[in-house]
């Protein structure tokens, strides 16, 4: 008979934290994907314990069970998906390592989660949302070359976070980006962002940096480099008071970026490049936007729609 899962979890399996330590240092993820990681792996290990089965033991049929087990705790599509990506490297770092003759996973296929459709603003809202800061304080300044940066140039919060001040080119307009996995890439930035980080850079960084000495871009209040919290702040404050709270995040930010460049003709392939993405996969979703608001276009207007 099976039991059930310690309510403490088991010591971290060692190859665990060889693969953990591979990724970081290899693969160069973030500390939230290696998060998440750890924790789908460290659920394989408690349900094997559970279940008195070692992990090199583990068959494909182990796996299938397994699954099902995540989504009985009620782990969304998406969330299941993530975790069987991360047990199949791990696997698959087990063979390469030679601590595990078979690969379990080498069959598995991924659940297939429902993708909703990204929310984005509308031009009017992101015209109001980028007229909000007042440009009468070092802050306001800096919340204007944020938000025009944000919207001109569709990049995640990270990415924004961790501008460096020598990571802009106003010669010629690119912000240099280095994104997930530490991939770098070039990214256009028009004339009115750019014109808002330079007055910004003039005018309003110098009297946040004070005698302070950094490299960040963007700054907080005490002249230190701006986190991701306080970025979602900056961003929230303008929302509410333009009346876009209920919608707007930083990630939308990037949506609204992406819609509004395909709705103008812009090439997928081209915005893949400038959002990032390892995947064309995952930039096809703003097709699926676009062509939704041409069905409500057209069933809004047409007379026998």
């Amino acid at each position: 008979m099976t039991r059930a899962p310690s309510a403490s979890l088991p010591v971290e399996d060692p190859r665990i934290s060889d693969y953990l330590n591979h990724l970081r240092a290899e693969r160069g993820l973030s500390p939230n994907t290696i998060a998440a990681y750890r924790s789908d792996l460290q659920k394989l290990q408690a349900w094997a314990v559970s279940r008195e089965q070692a992990i090199e033991a583990i068959t494909p049929r182990d796996i299938t069970v397994f699954l099902a087990h995540l989504r009985a705790l009620g782990l969304s599509a998406r969330s299941a998906g993530r975790a069987v990506h991360g047990i199949r490297g791990f696997f698959r770092f087990l063979v390469r390592e030679e601590k595990l003759a078979q690969d379990p996973m080498e069959n598995v296929r991924s659940p297939r989660p429902f993708k909703p459709l990204p929310r984005f603003l509308n031009r009017t809202q992101v015209e109001a949302l980028l007229q909000a800061p007042d440009l009468g304080t070092p802050l306001g300044l800096r919340d204007k070359a944020i938000l025009e940066t944000m919207y001109a140039s569709g990049l995640r919060a990270s990415e924004v976070t961790h501008l460096k001040t020598e990571n802009i080119d106003p010669d010629v307009g690119l912000l240099r980006i280095f994104g997930k996995g530490r991939k770098e890439r070039l990214v256009p930035i028009g004339s009115s962002a750019l014109a808002a980080i330079l007055r910004y850079e003039r005018e309003g960084r110098p009297r946040l940096l004070k005698k302070k000495s950094t490299r960040e871009l963007f700054l907080n209040h005490s002249g230190g480099g701006l986190s991701r919290m306080g970025l979602w702040l900056i961003v929230r404050r303008h929302a509410l008071s333009v009346g876009v709270a209920g919608i707007l995040t930083p990630h939308v930010l990037r949506h609204s970026f992406a819609t509004h460049l395909l709705e103008n003709g812009a090439d997928l392939r081209a915005l893949q490049a400038m959002l990032g993405h390892a995947d064309i996969s995952t930039t096809e979703i703003y097709t699926h936007v676009t062509r939704e608001r041409l069905r409500q276009v057209f069933d809004k207007f047409h007379p026998r729609a």
